[in-house]
């Protein structure tokens, strides 16, 4: 996967996947993680990872419960976002000598 935009579609309801569920095997949105995980104490304890906010990959971060709502975002993707602004930036100046 590259350093662009590649956001990861839940499934089932369309909207922007925040968590993954490895036991699940599912990406889902905030509202599809709190409905199945918490429809009983044993799918609550299933441990999710949060998905970076740009680049969507699995962060190191990892918890469990009925909801886990946060937002993160990888050095990478902070990285790649404000080279592309500084360039941007480079040409708007019109070298004006």
């Amino acid at each position: 996967m590259n350093q662009t935009n590649k956001t990861k579609d839940f499934e089932l309801c369309g909207l922007r996947a925040r968590m993954y569920c490895e036991s699940d095997q599912a990406s889902l949105c905030w509202d599809c993680d709190e409905k199945v995980h918490g429809a009983n104490f044993l799918v609550s304890k299933y441990s999710r990872s949060l998905l970076y906010h740009v680049c969507n990959f699995p962060t190191p971060w990892m918890a469990s419960g009925a909801k886990l709502p946060t937002v993160s975002v990888c050095e990478s993707c902070v990285d790649f976002h404000n080279r592309k602004f500084e360039q941007g930036r480079g040409d708007e100046s019109g070298g004006g000598r």
